[in-house]
């Protein structure tokens, strides 16, 4: 669907000189006339895109925009990176194909003059402990060949400051920096006796055998709560070793709790044990600082050595911007051009906005923005050319303030000569694009079209949804809404924070806001999230397997297998792809995975069901004509009219109301973005009144204007009696806040202060932080 003046734009795309103009000198526009400029798209029909063809310029910025759903990211990521990676996995051999993941080829008619593709994405950094931001960035592994070099005493080579490594690794800990230990508290109940049940571990119930052995022992009196028990008898029933025991004329083997524990659930594979067995190892295990090394990881020889007074662990330990500086002072000729690098490095983290981390942070603790920009440093400093970087909103999880500076950086690698691919939603970064491609009108079924492709101004002047959002901004309120009441904060002192005390508003909308790693989540999920009362809805995975799915999730399923149960006269456990109603060759899954070994895993449509999941005697069931695999595939707002009353309607219309009407009633949870999975979320809590929502940037993934449809959810969760509190950096969400507490002045131990709460009108009359400097351009009252 596009416009008569939108169609001109995209057909002048023909001519080769067109694209890319916007923000260029004239002389650096004119492209060959060969066409081999432009990456040529034609017929993209991957997922929802309906035949998408268009042109985009090479060497250029471009800026993918749409409603969330609308096919930008399988035009982006599902066509043009993957056939890019495709095609380079043709040139290897046959042999080493053997050993790659199979990619299959888009559903493309033609893609042509593309370049390697590197995606630089959201998905958070493995989840192995031993991965920290320094090994991500090889910066740790410059800084073990520097004092193997340069600290004194010397100990070896590199490979003896790994903690990676037999050489390096604290011996206690294996590198980690933790060891297990059990909570004793979810072992017992300490204000219990035996005799009432103080033992809580599966199979310690009272009169079991393990419970008569323990009572009857004679280290202890069963009828005594466990608080009053002397040291002597809590050594004996926690930690005693195996000890023969005489019980009535039977010598029976005693041991402590713990080492019972120890040896009965915890030297077991998890996966392997009961669900419930499971759940409690899970509960009663937890992670401690290493006693031996104090958590830096490495051998006391390794931490021996120093440079200029400081071992390579508090060197990892310290504040990247605060690692830079104390670099730049290190003068060492024999490893000039390594250091070099790594001051290199140091900034460009700096420079990114990611001065705030530390090299020894786990890269599973990182956000997705924040591992995002991590994997961008490695490109920065690269010598290639004429490669395609593909980014995913680059400005997730960034102030207005850092926003700047990954533009920036996205200018930086277009000018080396290379074509930058951005999917984005925020004006700042759309307003740097060469060139612009807008897809639509709507979401899933509804989108999948080009709807203009051109440069900004014909972007504003074009009609789309995007173009008239473009300028679009939210004011200030005249009158904020009065507090009911406060909830107070005080000392906080987690990660960064400095002894903050601050009160937050009840039954208002507040905003809390600062730079990234300003302290903003430690406070909220440190001191907030964990009261009585308080839902907290966050981008975080979601548990359940590759069955799961927004049906079975929040629950719609259960009144669809019911109808379809009442309409057939069956039993409604038929309509469930989980039990009877499964189809036997996938089990429900509608996939086969072909496990190989260590090549990657294999997903095949499984050829029984083809895909649908359930067995053919459950498919010939209907209700309003319609099988339980056709509902399933419904998105959520063709349910909406499949469902006009009843349970299912109510449920539905809170997953429309959160912004989520495109999303398949079937589609696996695994594939859903974090945004996606925090409106999820907060469609389940909807129903609840009284409540206290915290909501932690709730705008990723949302047009501009989905924005407003989320600033009148927030306001009628407030309106219903609710208190709201948003962790934000977006500036519409600002502006409509009734409370701000801005963070800052700045990130890391530049951060962790209160620098500014009140209504954000006296935020923009009076305060001086960053926050309040680009709040007053945004709604255009600049001090």
């Amino acid at each position: 669907m596009i416009p008569t003046q939108q169609a001109d734009d995209v057909r002048r795309h023909d001519d080769p000189r067109e694209p890319g103009t916007a923000g260029r000198p004239a002389e650096t526009t004119h492209a060959a006339a060969d066409g081999h400029d432009l990456i040529q798209v034609r017929g993209a029909r991957e997922n929802n895109l309906k035949g998408v063809s268009l042109d985009i310029p090479k060497r250029r910025l471009t800026v993918f925009t749409g409603v969330s759903g609308s096919g930008k990211s399988s035009l982006v990521f599902d066509t043009i990176a993957a056939e890019s990676r495709r095609l380079i996995d043709e040139t290897y051999t046959a042999f080493l194909q053997n050993f790659m993941p199979s990619r299959p080829r888009p559903d493309v008619d033609a893609l042509r003059n593309l370049s390697a593709a590197i995606i630089v994405d959201q998905e958070r950094m493995g989840g192995n402990a031993r991965s920290t931001v320094g090994t991500a960035t090889d910066a740790y592994t410059m800084l073990r060949i520097l004092f193997s070099r340069m600290a004194t005493p010397q100990i070896g080579p590199a490979a003896a400051f790994s903690f990676n490594r037999a050489e390096g690794m604290c011996p206690e800990c294996e590198g980690l920096g933790k060891v297990s230990d059990i909570d004793v508290d979810e072992l017992v109940d300490r204000e219990l006796s035996l005799n009432d049940g103080a033992i809580k571990v599966p199979g310690f119930a009272v009169d079991t055998w393990y419970w008569q052995v323990m009572a009857n022992s004679g280290f202890y009196d069963p009828a005594v709560k466990l608080k009053d028990f002397t040291p002597q008898q809590w050594e004996d029933f926690l930690h005693k070793p195996t000890t023969k025991v005489k019980i009535g004329t039977h010598n029976i083997s005693y041991e402590g709790l713990i080492v019972k524990v120890r040896r009965t659930y915890l030297a077991k594979d998890r996966e392997s044990m009961q669900p419930q067995a499971r759940a409690f190892a899970d509960r009663a295990v937890k992670l401690i600082g290493c006693p031996a090394c104090g958590g830096a990881r490495l051998n006391p020889a390794a931490l021996s050595a120093t440079i200029d007074g400081r071992n390579i662990a508090d060197c990892s330990a310290m504040q990247i911007s605060d690692l830079a500086a104390f670099v730049s002072g290190i003068r060492a000729p024999s490893v000039g051009p390594m250091l070099d690098t790594l001051r290199e490095t140091l900034d460009s983290l700096t420079e990114i906005g990611l001065g705030y981390l530390s090299l020894d942070r786990e890269s599973a603790t990182l956000s997705g923005g924040e591992a995002q920009r991590v994997k961008m440093v490695r490109h920065l400093s690269s010598s290639l050319t004429d490669v395609t970087y593909v980014f995913d909103e680059p400005t997730a999880g960034l102030h207005p303030h850092d926003i700047q500076r990954m533009n920036d950086l996205l200018l930086r690698l277009r000018d080396k000569g290379n074509t930058v691919l951005v999917v984005e939603h925020k004006p700042e970064t759309i307003a740097i694009a060469d060139h612009v491609a807008d897809l639509g009108p709507g979401a899933g079924a509804a989108g999948g079209e080009l709807c203009y492709a051109g440069d900004l101004a014909g972007l504003r002047a074009s009609g789309t949804l995007t173009g008239r959002y473009l300028d679009h901004r939210a004011e200030l309120r005249d009158k904020p809404r009065t507090p009911a009441g406060w909830l107070p904060v005080t000392g906080a002192s987690l990660h960064n924070l400095r002894d903050v005390s601050v009160d937050i508003p009840l039954g208002v909308l507040t905003v809390v806001t600062g730079v990234a790693g300003s302290g903003k989540s430690s406070l909220i999920h440190g001191y907030v999230a964990g009261r009585e009362g308080v839902v907290v809805a966050d981008q975080s995975p979601i548990r359940g397997s590759r069955r799961s799915n927004p049906a079975t999730y929040t629950g719609v399923l259960d009144p669809i297998r019911t109808a379809f149960a009442k309409a057939n006269g069956v039993k409604a456990s038929l309509f469930s792809a989980n039990s009877e109603g499964a189809c036997p060759g996938c089990k429900g899954v509608g996939l086969i995975y072909t496990d190989l070994a260590m090549m990657a895993g294999v997903a095949s449509v499984c050829e029984d069901c083809e895909g649908k999941r359930f067995t053919p005697e459950v498919l010939a069931y209907h209700l309003r004509g319609k099988n339980i695999s056709e509902v399933l595939a419904m998105p959520v707002e063709e349910a909406r009219a499949f469902f006009p009353t009843g349970q299912a309607r109510v449920i539905l219309d809170r997953l429309a109301a959160v912004g989520l009407g495109y999303l398949g009633l079937g589609q696996p949870l695994t594939t859903l973005s974090g945004g996606e999975r925090q409106r999820l979320k907060l469609a389940i809590h909807m129903a609840k009144n009284g409540t206290t929502y915290v909501l932690d940037e709730p705008t990723t993934g949302l047009h501009l204007a989905d924005v407003d449809q989320l600033l009148a959810l927030l306001d009628r969760l407030v309106d219903d009696g609710n208190t709201v509190i948003v962790i934000e950096h977006h500036q519409a969400v600002m502006a409509h806040a009734d409370w701000i507490i801005d963070l800052g002045p700045g990130a890391g131990h530049d951060g962790g202060q209160i620098v500014f709460t009140g209504p954000p009108s006296d935020l923009v009359a009076s305060a001086d932080t960053l926050t309040a400097h680009h709040l007053r351009q945004y709604v255009g009252t600049q001090k």
